[in-house]
């Protein structure tokens, strides 16, 4: 089911907060470089999602993600503040699969273009079955 027009919205405010609170406000030397890719909202309000990538390494991942978790309550309590709901939704952090996606992507990719290029190369020097040519003449 779609989000209706107020989840949108404040899932887009979540987004806004969330980013700039990791840039201002969290000082953990952890947090490695975070991109928020997406907040995703029940539709009550009560639990956000929020999808996140890192650059770097998969050690710097993994510092991230427990700069991220023990950075929950203070990005929460932005949350609630910012929004000004009678409730703050609860929020949890899912890394986004988006990068292994693309690069799994890109390898397929490649796949298709080598896998094209040998049949263009069996189509150059392939002849027809029947000779030059494979017509019948009535004479």
């Amino acid at each position: 089911m779609g989000q209706s027009h107020r989840s949108a919205r404040v899932a887009d405010r979540i987004k806004e907060v969330v980013a700039s609170a990791l840039e201002g406000r969290v000082k953990d030397p952890r947090l490695g470089f975070v991109t928020v890719t997406d907040v995703r909202i029940t539709g009550d309000l009560q639990n956000a999602s929020i999808f996140y990538t890192v650059f770097g390494s998969d050690e710097e991942r993994l510092a991230t993600a427990a700069a991220l978790k023990s950075a929950t309550g203070l990005l929460r309590s932005e949350v609630g503040h910012a929004l000004g709901t009678r409730l703050t939704p609860t929020i949890t952090f899912f890394e986004d699969g988006l990068a292994e996606t693309a690069s799994s992507f890109e390898s397929l990719l490649e796949d298709v273009k080598r896998q094209d290029a040998e049949v263009a190369a069996l189509r150059e020097k392939a002849k027809p079955i029947g000779g030059e040519d494979p017509y019948k003449h009535h004479e």
